[in-house]
C-alpha cells in the first residue's frame, strides 16, 4: 500500500486538492491512500511540520507540502520549509509554493471560473496580461472577488466553496499559473509512481 500525504495550510487547498484528483487522476483506492493534514493557515503549519513529518510511521509514503507565497519571499519560503523536512529526515518531500495564492491558480484558467461560478463573459480576459500571467499577482484572492463582483451568476464565492465548484472545470494543460504547473506535474510523478 502506498500513501500520499499532503500537508496544507489552510481547508480551500485541501478542498482545491481533493477536486484536482478526484477530476484528472485514477487512483485505487485497495493501492493507495491519500492523507490530508490541514493547518490554521502557514505560522500552524510551519509550527508543526517537522514534529509532525518526524512522528510520522506509516512506510511507503510520500509527502507533499503546500503552502501560499503570500507576500513572501518564494525561494526563502521553499527552503524554509524544505529544511523542516530535512531536519524531519523526509528529505525527498515535495514542496510546492502557490504564487501568490490559491486563487493563482483559478486565474490562471478563467474559463474554469466562469464555468464554475456561472458567469457569462470571464474567460474573455485571458489574453490580458495580467492573467497570462496570474503568478504576477500580488493579491489574487481580491482580484477574483474583483472580477466576480457585481456579476450575475449562479454560485457565490468563497474560498473553499470556490476550490470546490472551479476546479473541477480546469483544464490543467491550458492553466496560465506557474505554480499550478509545477504542482499538476508533481501529482502527476507521484501518482505515476503508485502504478
Amino acid at each position: 500500500m502506498k500513501t500520499i500525504a499532503f500537508f496544507l495550510e489552510e481547508p480551500s487547498a485541501r478542498a482545491f486538492l481533493i477536486e484536482l484528483i478526484k477530476n484528472n487522476f485514477c487512483i485505487d483506492p485497495e493501492r493507495v491512500t491519500i492523507f490530508y493534514s490541514v493547518y490554521e493557515g502557514k505560522q500552524d503549519l510551519e509550527k508543526n511540520l517537522e514534529k509532525r513529518l518526524k512522528d510520522w510511521r506509516t512506510p511507503n509514503t510520500t509527502f507533499l507540502i503546500m503552502r501560499d507565497q503570500d507576500s513572501g519571499d518564494c525561494i526563502v519560503i521553499k527552503e524554509k520549509l524544505q529544511k523542516k523536512c530535512d531536519n524531519a529526515d523526509k528529505k525527498d518531500a515535495i514542496v510546492i509554493v502557490a504564487c501568490h495564492e490559491l486563487e493563482s491558480f483559478f486565474l490562471g484558467d478563467l474559463n474554469a471560473v466562469e464555468k464554475g461560478l456561472g458567469i457569462e463573459n470571464i474567460s474573455k480576459f485571458s489574453n490580458q496580461k495580467k492573467y497570462r500571467e496570474s503568478d504576477g499577482i500580488e493579491k489574487p484572492s481580491k482580484e477574483l472577488e474583483l472580477l466576480v463582483k457585481n456579476r450575475k451568476r449562479k454560485e457565490t464565492y468563497g474560498k473553499i466553496q470556490g476550490a470546490r465548484i472551479i476546479t473541477p472545470h480546469m483544464i490543467p494543460q491550458e492553466n496560465k499559473s506557474h505554480s499550478f504547473t509545477v504542482l499538476y506535474r508533481n501529482l502527476e510523478k507521484i501518482i505515476n509512481d503508485t502504478h
